[in-house]
């Protein structure tokens, strides 16, 4: 199953999105979309745990 996953899941006013068929190939995506739009996320055990809880499989 492809997992996906978006901003909008966490309620930020953000329009992306991503989808990939791993968590791990997904996490990654999602670091780096992190990394480079919302700096004032700061990625620890605490909120990578909260994203992953908001990845979907379709």
């Amino acid at each position: 199953m492809t997992k996906t996953i978006s901003c909008s899941d966490a309620g930020k006013d953000c329009g992306w999105s991503a989808s990939a068929e791993s968590e791990a190939e997904l996490m990654t995506k999602v670091t780096e979309h992190v990394l480079a739009e919302h700096k004032e996320i700061e990625l620890n055990a605490e909120s990578i745990s909260s994203i992953k809880s908001l990845i979907k499989e379709v």
